[in-house]
């Protein structure tokens, strides 16, 4: 399968499934779940500057983005895990949106990753 994708590289996914279609359906529907609440998560800890709660739910996101080969965004979410684990946070919020709109933007190919 060709690369069409802009934010997911399916390859990441596909060589864990080892031609498991069932395997990527049900991993893309669970981190369509897990993006909506990474989103939210993210948003009221930001809001909360909850810094500690922020850093942990990047480094679970992070995970999730990385399985499916979003590296940049997976990059990110690991420098927000860092920057507030250092107590860093001038450009935390920027970075959060950033990773935000990252994860929402890869929603509609996941959806057709599942259609396919």
């Amino acid at each position: 399968m060709d690369n069409i994708f802009q934010h997911i590289d399916p390859s990441q996914i596909e060589s864990l499934a080892d031609g498991d279609k069932e395997f990527i359906k049900e991993m893309a529907e669970i981190f369509l779940e897990q993006i909506d609440e990474f989103v939210t998560n993210m948003s009221s800890f930001l809001q909360e500057k909850n810094w500690e709660k922020l850093a942990r739910e990047a480094h679970t996101a992070k995970s999730s983005a990385m399985t499916f080969g979003m590296e940049g965004t997976g990059t990110l979410l690991k420098n927000i895990q860092l920057e507030c684990e250092a107590g860093n946070l001038n450009d935390v919020p920027k970075m959060v949106e950033d990773a935000i709109d990252q994860l929402e933007a890869s929603i509609p190919e996941l959806n057709q990753m599942l259609n396919s």
